[in-house]
């Protein structure tokens, strides 16, 4: 990854925090007063109601790939219906190609808080750095492995796979821990199988559809449109928590906002307001409705089919997590998914934290 220029004081608000910016929103947080949004009114002046006192004048960045997968609906929600001002805090979501370059914009100071599954959090570099997860999005990874109805009809197990050519999104941790799940089972190594990375879900429709690929490992809308014209057969689907359980044995996070422990020490009025929104937006989500979702999400995630994505939303739901909290039993199935090594039950805790989710549940009684 380039080295993230240190911005000056002109573009400090919309880029990473340099050392005198973190310094500073450290003392922005203890400025911020309860009662700044009454004062601001003024004496005997009517006025609309305005936002809480922002907690830190700094755009807080979060970095996050798959911009536009359902896994980070709730995020978007967050967005899209101000839950993040109405916590007095300037969000911008910042997408980067893969959760890896994601993470980098974070120990860069290039972002402050990374979305990604929680995989990333167990490995060792990311230990010594105190990384923990503080609000959980999804707890099912919503991906799905399909066969081509024309050139595996007969399909019966992942053995059928051995020689074939089998798509999935390109630097997708996540499909291919799917994939090694489910060839385990049969014997069958990943090197056995001739993979295809695809940057988006068009190229991968095209290759499916009039291309060489036998197997796709995709999320939705595309693997519901295809389902439904009849192009693919769902084999393994983890969509939802019974599939999910059946591929890696229980609950796995995904979606989840974490940072660096010194970050969470440090400011850890941000980090609560961050997971207030995303609580409230997860919570909104329960309930709402195709109108709700219309009026909500941003055209660009329907991909020019609004009815297919409402259907994909519908089916997606308990894949969501109701507070925010860590599944029980998440932290150990994506330590297997990943092949880590085992690690000590408070080992493990370490990396997350509900402290955060079970104030913002209680809050917004979700």
């Amino acid at each position: 990854m380039t080295e993230t220029r240190e911005p000056d004081e002109s573009t400090a608000p919309r880029r990473g925090l340099n050392r005198r910016q973190w310094a500073l929103a450290g003392a922005g947080l203890l400025l911020a007063l309860p009662g700044g949004a009454a004062r601001a009114q003024g004496a005997g002046v009517t006025r609309p109601p305005v936002l809480p006192p922002k907690l830190v004048d700094t755009r807080i960045v979060i970095a996050v790939d798959h911009r536009f997968a359902l896994s980070h609906l709730p995020l978007t929600v967050a967005e899209q219906l101000h839950f993040f001002r109405e916590e007095g805090l300037d969000v911008e979501l910042r997408e980067f190609p893969d959760e890896a370059q994601a993470m980098a914009a974070v120990q860069a100071r290039a972002a402050h808080v990374l979305c990604s599954s929680l995989a990333p959090l167990l490995q060792p570099a990311a230990r010594s750095q105190g990384w923990q997860s503080f609000v959980v999005q999804g707890r099912a990874p919503q991906l799905a492995l399909g066969v081509s109805a024309r050139s595996l009809a007969g399909f019966k197990s992942t053995a059928d796979l051995r020689g074939r050519r089998v798509g999935l999104r390109a630097n997708d941790p996540l499909g291919l821990q799917l994939l090694q799940a489910l060839l385990q089972r049969d014997g069958v190594r990943l090197d056995e199988l001739q993979l295809q990375p695809f940057p988006d879900a068009g190229a991968a429709l095209q290759a499916m559809r009039f291309g060489p690929l036998d197997a796709l490992c995709h999320t939705d809308p595309l693997i519901t449109q295809m389902e439904q014209q009849g192009e693919l057969r769902v084999v393994a689907d983890t969509r939802n928590l019974r599939g999910t359980t059946e591929v890696f044995g229980g609950p796995l996070p995904v979606g989840c906002l974490s940072a660096p422990g010194e970050f969470i020490a440090q400011f850890p009025r941000i980090a609560q307001a961050l997971t207030d929104a995303l609580v409230h937006a997860l919570k909104w989500l329960q309930t709402a409705g195709p109108s709700d979702l219309i009026k909500t999400v941003p055209e660009s995630h329907f991909q020019g089919d609004r009815a297919l994505y409402l259907s994909t939303v519908e089916r997606s739901r308990e894949a969501w997590t109701a507070d925010g909290l860590m599944p029980r039993g998440g932290p150990e199935t994506a330590l297997r998914a990943a092949a880590l090594k085992p690690m000590a039950p408070a080992e493990l805790a370490r990396c997350f934290t509900n402290g955060f989710a079970s104030k913002a549940k209680e809050r917004f009684r979700a």
